[in-house]
């Protein structure tokens, strides 16, 4: 399948080019993303505690890579894989040069926040305070009454002798090391005071000023002064902030699988004891507390890291944002759709024409959840298919489908238990949809169903009609507001007749193959779209008009990156908008430079993923879009269930060119990238100018506005 079509080779020219001169690392741009987010939080334009977010996000980010692309390295070099990747780097290679990245982001991460981001906060009465001694008497008075009162009653101190075994210590959780004497043994004790990551890390202190002026002292301190009442008549002669990240890349067949369900939650459990791939420690650690614990986690040097504990603990009580809007963002309403007036049934409209949104500048509530909302009160409606990827723990969504089963109309849930980081989640919410009579599926095993789709099946007067809606993003409520997605409505046969043999192929293992209209991976996806970009090349050489426009989260996939590759060589402009991680190197002479590729990194999370091939045309709007869940990744193409679908009518082409457009033209929050992988930021001359996302705000807001009027 990989192979259809023309030869995946690369043209003549570049093939004396080694691979690392072809291919960026996946794992060192990835790397090269997370810089900017970090970059956000230095920026002097963004408010002051979304740039504290930034840092957080900057961490959190990181630790799930740590999880699943450092955990993968390490398990593949225990199993003695020494196969390169794509850009010819082994898995030994990239874990050193990973770390050697690292090193100095994590130094650039520390001096944001000292240097910049924290004195900042005390210039704006927000006090982060992590040292006992800077606080008043009656701060001091206060801390030591929540400590016996709330603090002390709930901590377990584990010690490790004859008789303590090391204890087990939880993932991403942060803890003490504590080096102590006791009377009548000379060699020191370790033990291990865990801080509870279910309760605030910042306390705040009653200072009696007003309610707009903030102190917070750093929970861990407040627990480290009082450790010698949890060790009482012990003697504390060290003290060290440690923090571990365990492995969540494991291997488990899901072939031999009889059970999905039951496997996922092995694999759960596996992930609660699974190898540590990272120590991470304060400054100045104890010698014999971080000796200690390496050896017992089976460690090597290049697996600690040296930061401080501050930044393990970001998150700050939402109320400060309430009571300081002006180091916010300010708040974004999502306005209602333009082509959805509220007083208009869906079903006739989207009947009438397709319908395109773009979230979160319009609204989630008032397309989507109206949708489903519309459709389980519509005693018309008989059946409701849904794919769930991730919908939070509060989804609007899933107790609507709950209520539809309850009303007796057909509804099928497709569960993706696989899905990283919430498999527990989507277990709770199968097992409440199966309990009110929903059909739930669990997935297909050594496929992820990654596809966000939702077929809705009426009995009209003509006879049964199918309403669609696909999509780029999940459907999660929290993450529409968050997330730049876009969705198509439609009810034309030609999407909703193959959506049918999609979900019979979710859930009844259909083995129909031949879409003509949607593109589904793992089954057409990869040879539809190089058949398009080598399309672009054909239409170049006949004299005609050629180009390709791709936003994405994501780029590696080499046999997409190779065909590109093809397609500049023949002189066809390709732009690029990859927020993330971007194998390809653009602008290499006789290989990329037609070749353009832009991160956008701004106060939304870039997720759609639009395709456009003018195809001859000669105005871009009439040529080809496509919207989707698949990035151009090797797993969206061949590991993972996956639909594309085309937009085919003029408004939707509209919307999706200023998209591209608005994106590819921002001089606020767009990176170019460079032949060597690395990026470097658009700066505009104009102080006033904004950003892309408050464009499409605007946007958003006039068309509605002129729809309302």
């Amino acid at each position: 399948m990989e192979n259809a079509g023309r030869s995946n080779e690369v043209s003549e020219g570049p093939d004396a080019l080694k691979l690392e001169d072809r291919y960026i690392n996946r794992e060192l741009s990835w790397l090269q993303f997370n810089s900017r987010v970090l970059e956000q939080a230095s920026d002097q334009s963004v408010p002051l505690l979304e740039r504290l977010n930034f840092l957080r996000i900057f961490g959190s980010n990181l630790d799930e890579f740590f999880m699943k692309r450092v955990g993968g390295l390490k398990r593949h070099i225990a199993a003695g894989v020494t196969a390169p990747s794509v850009d010819g780097m082994t898995p030994e290679r990239q874990l050193k040069a990973v770390r050697h990245f690292l090193i100095p982001q994590l130094i650039e991460w520390e001096r944001v926040f000292f240097d910049e981001v924290k004195p900042q906060l005390g210039d704006s009465r927000i006090e982060l305070i992590t040292d006992w001694s800077d606080l008043k008497p009656e701060e001091k008075k206060f801390a030591e009454k929540h400590f016996r009162e709330e603090i002390f009653p709930v901590l377990t101190p584990l010690a490790v002798d004859p008789g303590h075994p090391f204890p087990f210590i939880s993932n991403l959780s942060t803890s003490l090391g504590v080096a102590l004497l006791h009377p009548e043994i000379e060699e020191p004790l370790f033990a291990r005071v865990k801080i509870s990551d279910l309760d605030p890390q910042w306390l705040r202190l009653d200072t009696g000023k007003p309610d707009k002026h903030y102190r917070f002292l750093l929970v861990r301190e407040l627990i480290q002064q009082f450790l010698h009442e949890v060790f009482p008549n012990m003697e504390i002669r060290a003290v060290m902030p440690f923090r571990v990240t365990r492995n969540a890349d494991l291997e488990i067949d899901e072939e031999e699988a009889e059970d999905l369900l039951e496997l996922i939650r092995e694999e759960l459990r596996q992930r609660r004891v699974a190898n540590v791939v990272r120590l991470e420690h304060g400054a100045n650690p104890d010698a014999w507390i971080l000796n200690f614990l390496i050896e017992e986690l089976s460690l090597t040097p290049d697996d600690v890291y040296e930061h401080t504990g501050e930044l393990y603990s970001l998150s700050l009580p939402e109320f400060i944002g309430a009571s300081l809007p002006d180091l916010k963002y300010k708040t974004w309403h999502p306005a209602t759709p333009a082509a959805l007036p509220k007083d208009t049934n869906m079903f006739s409209l989207i009947r009438s024409r397709d319908v395109l949104v773009h979230h979160p500048f319009e609204s989630f509530a008032l397309s989507v959840e109206r949708f489903v909302r519309e459709a389980v009160e519509d005693d018309r409606v008989s059946s409701i298919k849904m794919t769930v990827y991730r919908v939070g723990d509060e989804s609007p969504l899933i107790p609507l489908l709950i209520e539809a089963a309850q009303r007796g109309k057909d509804v099928v849930c497709l569960v993706e238990l696989k899905a990283r980081f919430e498999e527990q989640r989507n277990i709770t919410w199968a097992q409440k949809l199966e309990n009110a009579g929903v059909h739930v599926v669990y997935g297909i095993p050594g496929l992820k169903i990654h596809a966000k789709t939702l077929l809705i099946v009426r009995k009209e007067v003509e006879g049964i009609r199918c309403y669609a809606h696909l999509a780029t993003g999940n459907y999660h409520a929290k993450t529409a507001n968050l997330y730049t997605d876009v969705g198509l409505f439609t009810s034309k046969p030609e999407y909703t007749s193959e959506l049918v043999h999609f979900f019979n192929y979710l859930t009844g293992r259909s083995l129909k193959d031949d879409y003509s209209t949607l593109l589904v991976a793992p089954l057409n996806m990869n040879e539809r779209f190089i058949a398009m970009i080598r399309r672009e090349i054909d239409n170049k050489l006949a004299g005609k008009p050629a180009r390709i426009v791709a936003k994405m989260n994501s780029l590696e996939d080499r046999f997409i990156i190779q065909a590109l590759y093809e397609a500049s060589q023949a002189g066809v402009k390709i732009d690029l908008l990859v927020r993330g991680i971007c194998c390809l190197r653009p602008g290499v002479p006789g290989l990329s430079e037609n070749i353009r590729v832009v991160s956008v990194v701004g106060r939304l999370l870039e997720h759609s993923r639009i395709y456009f091939f003018q195809n001859g045309a000669k105005n871009p709007l009439e040529g080809e879009f496509y919207i989707g869940s698949a990035d151009w990744m090797g797993r969206n193409l061949h590991r993972r269930v996956e639909v594309i679908a085309p937009v085919s009518e003029k408004l939707g082409h509209k919307m999706c060119w200023e998209i591209l457009e608005v994106l590819l033209s921002d001089n606020r929050q767009a990176w170019d990238m460079q032949p060597d992988g690395s990026y470097v930021r658009r700066s505009s001359p104009d102080a006033d100018a904004v950003g892309p996302h408050e464009t499409l705000m605007r946007i958003a807001a006039e068309q509605s506005r002129g729809q309302l009027e």
